[in-house]
């Protein structure tokens, strides 16, 4: 084992000095930015296996992951035909996102001071991994319920778990003008989704406001990933203990 891997004798103690995180951070941020980078890469390459008919702006996005040819009709929505040749490959992008979510949650936690905002920010977090996995196992014509309902957790834990974090973000060096632009991020996707459920799409069309509630958390998590791998890991100095009782 490397010398620097040993834990500290027990007659010591650890100094911090400066914006520092734990390697185990580092493992996180490349979770983050990886599970974001595979998911456009994944809708990218569905997209273009679709071919010319899918609309940004018309189709929603779960449409790349149809598991058949044909017409669909989901509750409350008008059929149309969906047919997504390569919806394998943005099943498993969607799942791998989810994964790397859920992951990166835990070992990005010490990332930001102990406080109750952090904790809540983190499971909010881990939902949106979870629903992103749940939507992938259960594409839109093969289990609409469930598709539905593991979106919609997606969605929520993303937007509402950036507000939340950006809170978790206070008076930690670490973060400085991030808590703002997260926040931001978080409050213009809970907006998307508040307009996107009652039909509202303001000119974008109903994939246009779906992407406008994902586009901000995959950003953020692409940002957020190079900032805190660009952090220096914490390397501990050994102090003496105090003698004193």
């Amino acid at each position: 084992m490397a010398t620097d891997q040993l834990p500290p004798p027990r007659d010591t103690v650890t100094e911090r000095y400066g914006p520092r995180v734990h390697r185990a951070v580092h493992h996180g941020a490349f979770l983050l930015l990886a599970g974001a980078l595979v998911f456009v890469g994944a809708m990218i390459v569905a997209q273009v296996g679709y071919g010319s008919s899918y609309s940004l702006k018309d189709n929603f996005i779960s449409d790349l992951g149809a598991a058949h040819c044909g017409e669909f009709n989901a509750s409350g929505s008008a059929g149309r035909y969906v047919c997504s040749p390569w919806n394998a490959v943005f099943d498993v992008g969607i799942i791998v996102m989810g994964l790397c979510a859920v992951f990166a949650v835990i070992l990005l936690r010490t990332a930001f001071p102990v406080r109750r905002s952090r904790t809540v920010g983190l499971i909010l977090l881990g939902l949106m991994g979870l629903g992103s996995i749940g939507v992938g196992f259960s594409p839109e014509d093969v289990n609409v319920t469930v598709h539905s309902i593991c979106a919609l957790c997606a969605f929520l834990g993303g937007a509402l778990g950036l507000m939340v974090l950006g809170f978790a973000m206070f008076r930690d060096t670490r973060w400085g003008g991030f808590r703002t632009y997260t926040m931001v991020s978080g409050l213009v996707s809970f907006v998307a989704l508040v307009l996107f459920l009652t039909g509202t799409y303001a000119g974008l069309g109903v994939g246009g406001m779906e992407r406008l509630i994902v586009a901000p958390v995959l950003l953020w998590s692409v940002v957020v990933g190079v900032h805190l791998a660009r952090i220096p890991t914490f390397a501990p100095r050994l102090l003496p203990k105090s003698s004193e009782p």
